[in-house]
């Protein structure tokens, strides 16, 4: 990051291009912040523990010091959303508070808590030649987060990169650009003065999009690219970067409400799923009814949903008839919004078809008495996570024990589902002979 990101009441940014006042410098070129990025990475991969969790510590000190500022920050990203017509939850997902910005740096304590993975021998063996075989977990290197509006990504992205030895290297999104210069800018001090490279997170103030291209196309400092953001975010990935990527896909989760289920139990969970924090990936989006209990639930459920915009199939809509008529586009949205498709289905093999048909393979729920039904459903479910009788909300870092996530991987090579600390490590073989020659 240079000088120039380091203050808070950093200038508004337009939607498309960065905004440069006349007495301001130019933003640092991307290329030459990746080779920033990347020299510190080298340095972060040989520092020990004990300074990785002072850092960290320290980090989580100086946030909470410094959250006045922080919000004022945040404010005016806040004021140019609502100015901009920005949903309400999106919004929500782009407000700071002291009690976010406290959970900020609980969650940077709560990563300074957990083992670090870095060294850990995953196994090993011995040949019979008497060679000494090991895998050692080690860092990526530099990962590169490309995400949008949600300032917290900012912190914990830094922690969970500077506990598992990386250097991060974010490109935010201008909508929440002065909320993230300023939690950076905070970061890099605390970082700094507890002895590693404040270089450990470089944030990229160039918030155009041509910046955001070359952004995923640094092939020489990139290790690997994550992207959290919606879907024209991740279609512009998977368009342009050049880089290793893993996806943090979209989240059109399910709840399957089983003939067998406690539908007091159900209804807590699917209005807990929709309305607790409905603009993130693992807020619920789409209802599943078993026929057997749909006259019963989908009533109930439409009460309790109150302020939520329900579009239902012809059967749904037949024991809801205020129920607006949903489209097969409707069943596969992620809506992040307060809005909920609906379906009724004869069948757990109907739902189960339903749910990997539409879903987005990020989490699926199913509210059941029947341990069977609970089996066949997390086995044939395909998806990152897979849950029984709980709700979809609980899919995230921090509820896993992570401490914090980099983002939720709906992909399956590498990394599925919340990626913590370990799925930021990559694995070295290490050989040692004692002159062995083949």
């Amino acid at each position: 990051m240079s000088s120039a990101a380091a203050s808070p009441a950093a200038p508004a940014m337009a939607p498309a291009e960065v905004a440069v006042a006349p007495d301001m410098p130019a933003p640092t070129p991307v290329v030459e912040l990746a080779a920033r990025a990347k020299a510190a990475s080298r340095a972060m991969a040989a520092a020990s523990t004990a300074a990785k969790d002072a850092a960290l510590h320290a980090a989580a000190d100086l946030l909470v010091t410094r959250a006045d500022q922080i919000c004022a920050a945040n404010a005016i990203d806040v004021e140019r959303a609502i100015a901009g017509g920005t949903p309400a939850p999106l919004v929500d997902r782009l407000r700071l508070s002291p009690a976010r910005i406290d959970a900020m740096a609980d969650g940077l304590r709560q990563i300074a808590a957990r083992p670090d993975p870095i060294g850990e021998v995953a196994d090993g063996w011995v040949r019979p030649n008497g060679l000494r075989i090991e895998r050692v977990r080690v860092p990526l290197g530099v990962v590169a987060i490309i995400y949008e509006s949600r300032p917290n990504v900012t912190s914990d992205a830094a922690g969970l990169c500077l506990k598992s030895g990386n250097a991060a290297f974010l490109r935010g999104s201008s909508s929440a650009i002065a909320s993230n210069l300023a939690i950076a800018a905070a970061i890099r001090d605390a970082v700094s003065a507890a002895g590693l490279p404040a270089d450990a997170l470089v944030l990229v103030e160039d918030t155009s999009r041509h910046a955001a291209t070359e952004f995923m196309q640094q092939n020489d400092y990139i290790d690997c690219l994550i992207p959290r953001g919606g879907p024209s975010l991740i279609s512009s990935v998977l368009e342009h970067a050049t880089v290793p990527v893993v996806i943090d896909g979209a989240g059109n989760c399910h709840a399957y409400v089983d003939a067998s289920a406690d539908l007091d139990a159900a209804l807590g969970i699917v209005v807990n799923g929709k309305t607790q924090r409905p603009g993130v990936c693992n807020a619920l989006e789409s209802l599943v009814v078993h026929a057997a209990v749909a006259a019963e639930f989908l009533p109930r459920a439409a009460v309790a949903l109150d302020g939520v915009e329900l579009l239902g199939d012809e059967r749904a809509r037949q024991s809801v008839p205020s129920m607006g008529e949903a489209t097969d586009a409707d069943h596969a949205a992620e809506f992040l919004d307060l809005k909920m498709s609906v379906r009724v289905v004869d069948s757990l093999d109907e739902a189960i078809a339903h749910v990997n048909d539409h879903g987005s393979g990020h989490s699926e729920t199913i509210i059941t008495a029947d341990l069977a039904a609970a089996d066949r459903f997390t086995q044939q479910v395909d998806a990152a996570a897979v849950l029984v009788n709980a709700s979809t909300r609980f899919v995230d870092g921090e509820e896993f024990g992570f401490g914090a996530e980099i983002g939720i991987s709906t992909q399956k090579l590498h990394a599925r589902g919340p990626m913590g600390l370990d799925q930021l490590t990559t694995l070295k073989f290490v050989v040692r002979g004692e002159g062995h020659v083949r």
